[in-house]
């Protein structure tokens, strides 16, 4: 992920910061418990697409 584009981007729900897992190639957004994948380098912030985190997760 090119860290310029981390800078700029953030949650599209709550407008929050998202956390880069890069293991999980995934942007998380802790407040909203949600996980946004990340595909072929592009993330994809639509929040249908974003996966659901359990407590322990966030």
């Amino acid at each position: 992920m090119d860290a310029r584009l981390l800078e700029i981007l953030v949650c599209p729900v709550c407008k929050g910061p998202l956390d880069y897992r890069k293991a999980a190639a995934e942007l998380v957004c802790k407040p909203c418990h949600l996980a946004y994948p990340i595909k072929d380098d592009i993330p994809v912030m639509l929040e249908e697409e974003a996966r659901q985190l359990a407590a322990e997760e966030a």
